[in-house]
């Protein structure tokens, strides 16, 4: 007996071991793409300064920002590598070299991502700020060690307050729990603390997704080479070719003419600029192959929208399950029994549609933020971005991405219940809310994607016309059907 309990304790050690080899592995991989990326978009200035106290706490927060931005991407991977794990172990049950994959290791992915990104969000970035931010106390020596000390007080501050916060809510809505709890901090109230943010993600998921998924096309179009009916690419190469050259003689001539003259020349160089991106557009055009002149634009658009309607039809599926079946509701679970059965009934092509679903909301969900007028600000830019606006981007893409689980589950894009305190918020219970969710998010999107398509099908028709060309004084939403019709006749004659 006490060799098979040494045995099996030694199994538990050598399955530990792996899994954390594992998760470090991962971890470190996604670390040094994070550094990667947030050293393309930083500003170098503020790193190399003849200043070393502030390069080093510059540098020190730019640590602690890509250990957040990693955390995001993992939290963004959790749900596909759960789905391709359970399907992985599906093909190959038997396989000695896929043993490794198995339920503990994701359940400890999912406990990981779920204490890294709190503890992000809570302690790490509120910290990296006020270092930043900080120059020490009035009258105690200058150094790193001071802004340190400067910086754990403002954190402790902040923590009460937002306790305080906490035990008013929970008082407010839970009387006799908040009255039993006031000393168990760990069981109540940073739970009912998660809770909120994951609900305010969620809710943030809800507004920036639909409206993402309609300028993915306008992003999509912006990126390859449009086609163009009834034009001629040579012709309206030449006409540009030869507006920029006059634009460009004029501007020549009013840097050196008089008065009245040099006040027109913000004007005209902001109209050099603009036709000088469309030749670069043209250019593009010209030297692109007819292929993907003519075929590649309309594949991108057609696989964009087969994905969105595909969203928005899972979605409405979901609200009818959940009108007949309780176990349509988001849940959580305890042991995800990997390698029993498909969570998709189309088998493996399910899972991997669900997995581009999933992605493909996440990237909508941040094209939409960006796009929207209230985070415009915080759009990075390549060498210019400061470390503040670093520290936004990194907690804003932590909120969107830790949240991107339970907006999968509660939408019906798959059905891989959650694990871990992922499964534990207050809200995912409540029928009320995850019913309005789904019907919120199928409302808005498809408002946004008729709309979208609707418009941009108006706007590539008078383009190709030419009724692009008539004066601001014709009203171009007016202009009939036939009228496009008979242009087009003319120009084909």
């Amino acid at each position: 007996m006490e060799t098979e309990d040494v045995s099996v304790r030694e199994q538990l050690f050598h399955n530990r071991v792996r899994e954390t080899i594992i998760c470090v592995l991962l971890f470190t991989c996604l670390y040094i793409v994070s550094y990667l990326i947030l050293t393309h978009f930083k500003k170098t200035a503020e790193f190399i300064t003849d200043d070393v106290e502030d390069a080093t706490v510059n540098k020190i927060a730019l640590w602690l920002c890509t250990f957040t931005l990693s955390v995001a991407v993992c939290a963004v991977l959790l749900l596909p590598i759960s789905i391709l794990s359970n399907e992985v172990l599906l093909t190959f049950p038997q396989s000695y070299y896929m043993q490794w994959l198995n339920g503990s290791l994701i359940h400890g992915l999912w406990n990981l991502v779920f204490l890294f990104s709190n503890l992000s969000l809570v302690f790490l970035m509120p910290f990296a700020y006020f270092f930043t931010e900080s120059e020490g106390f009035a009258g105690s020596r200058k150094g790193v060690m001071a802004r340190v000390y400067e910086a754990v007080v403002l954190l402790l501050l902040l923590a009460l307050l937002v306790l305080g916060i906490v035990w008013v809510a929970s008082a407010l809505l839970h009387d006799n729990i908040a009255r039993k709890s006031l000393y168990d901090l760990w069981e109540y109230y940073l739970p009912y603390l998660y809770s909120g943010i994951s609900l305010f993600g969620v809710l943030l998921l809800l507004l920036c997704t639909p409206f993402g998924l309609s300028r993915m096309f306008i992003v999509t179009g912006s990126l390859l080479v449009k086609p163009r009916l009834l034009e001629d690419v040579e012709e309206t190469l030449n006409c540009t070719t030869f507006e920029e050259d006059s634009l460009s003689r004029k501007l020549n001539y009013g840097r050196s003419a008089s008065c009245w003259v040099k006040l027109n020349l913000e004007a005209m160089t902001k109209d050099h600029q603009i036709v000088r991106s469309k030749r670069i557009a043209l250019e593009m055009r010209r030297k692109a192959s007819a292929w993907q002149r003519n075929l590649g634009y309309p594949l991108a658009m057609l696989m964009l929208l087969a994905l969105t309607v595909m969203c928005v039809l899972m979605v409405c599926f979901n609200v009818l399950e959940l009108l007949l079946d309780e176990t349509a509701m988001p849940r959580g679970m305890e042991d995800p029994h990997l390698g029993m059965a498909s969570f998709s009934m189309f088998g493996s092509l399910g899972a991997a549609v669900q997995v581009v679903l999933i992605l493909y909301l996440m990237v909508s969900s941040v094209v939409g933020f960006y796009s929207s007028p209230l985070f415009t600000s915080l759009m990075p830019r390549a060498q210019d971005t400061n470390l503040t606006q670093i520290i936004g981007n990194c907690v804003s893409l932590l909120i969107l991405s830790s949240a991107l689980p339970v907006f999968s589950r509660t939408l019906g894009i798959t059905r891989f219940d959650l694990l871990g305190d992922f499964g534990r918020y207050n809200w995912l219970g409540n029928f009320y809310i995850v019913f309005m969710y789904n019907m919120l998010f199928a409302g808005l999107t498809s408002a946004s994607l008729i709309n979208t398509v609707t418009w941009a099908v108006q706007r590539e028709l008078i383009r190709a016309f030419g009724l692009h060309r008539l004066p601001l004084t014709v009203s171009r939403s007016t202009v009939p059907f036939r009228l496009l019709l008979a242009s087009g006749l003319s120009k084909i004659q």
